[in-house]
């Protein structure tokens, strides 16, 4: 079937109509920056072809060279046959206008936190430029990381992760926005390795994926690393990690940002003591909390 595309397809819309058609036949998985067939093809054939990423129908009726056409093939012929995520094909992702490195060492970013460090965690920090001192916990690729030193003009920020694998892919992307000055790399499990450190700003996108849904993961989220993912039988494992241990590595009216999933009714349920603020995301108010030092219950 690809051979014949290859012979018989001419345009960037004939392309386009394959792929999709070829994706829907494979009942992939989508959910790593698209959410369907046509946005990832969309995607694959711009990237492969060095077209802009949010300009298609300029180019939809543009005839393909004979080189051009076995690249985009080839591209969707690795989406079906190895059925990784899009992101590890291109070893890219983007958070809004911002561009990551990313291959299998890191999940792919996706993380709604992204959406309110655009508004510099509005209304919940007064001054922007009054953050000296921010910590992003289970840094992964460093996009969260980076992200907030980009809205916080003002703060240095240390970078967490358990993996070195994770730490050295965000290393590259530091490196590619230059903030190095400025952005910390710390391998720690969690909170180990931060003794004595405090800051005015936490945020955190941990594992979280619980038991039951582990085990029945698509493969395309299986190409992910478990460690980044898994969150013990109810996925609160590493929440209940940082609602230890927050209190004392924030200083007063300090603001602990975290993003748990789904697991917002298991989350109030475990923790009927603590009053958690649920921020409102273009995907709704169920999936980043927000608390005070003040709110958590070891901040006497």
């Amino acid at each position: 079937m690809f051979e014949q595309a290859q012979n018989e397809l001419s345009t960037l819309r004939d392309l386009m109509r394959f792929s999709v058609s070829r994706f829907a036949e494979a009942e992939l998985f989508f959910g790593h920056g698209t959410d369907n067939a046509w946005d990832e093809a969309a995607y694959l054939l711009l990237h492969t072809l060095h077209l802009p990423i949010d300009r298609l129908e300029p180019f939809m009726d543009a005839r393909l060279t004979s080189d051009e056409r076995a690249a985009v093939l080839k591209i969707i012929g690795r989406r079906i046959s190895e059925r990784v995520p899009a992101a590890y094909l291109t070893n890219e992702a983007w958070l809004g206008d911002y561009r990551f490195y990313v291959d299998e060492r890191v999940i792919v970013p996706r993380s709604h936190i992204a959406e309110l460090l655009r508004e510099q965690l509005s209304p919940w920090v007064d001054d922007p430029w009054a953050i000296g001192k921010i910590l992003d916990l289970c840094t992964g690729s460093g996009c969260l990381a980076i992200l907030a030193a980009q809205a916080f003009p003002e703060a240095t920020v240390d970078a967490v992760d358990l993996s070195p694998d994770a730490l050295a892919v965000a290393r590259r992307n530091v490196d590619d926005y230059d903030l190095g000055a400025r952005l910390q790399l710390i391998q720690s499990d969690a909170f180990a390795g931060l003794e004595g450190k405090t800051y005015d700003v936490i945020i955190s996108n941990p594992p979280y994926v619980n038991a039951e849904s582990m085990a029945t993961l698509p493969e395309e989220y299986r190409c992910e690393p478990e460690l980044a993912l898994a969150s013990g039988k109810d996925g609160l494992d590493f929440v209940r990690i940082i609602l230890a241990n927050a209190a004392r590595h924030l200083n007063p009216e300090g603001v602990l940002i975290v993003e748990i999933g789904h697991n917002r009714d298991e989350l109030e349920i475990a923790f009927p003591e603590i009053t958690f603020t649920w921020l409102d995301t273009t995907a709704g108010d169920q999936f980043v909390f927000m608390l005070r030092r003040e709110d958590l219950p070891t901040s006497a």
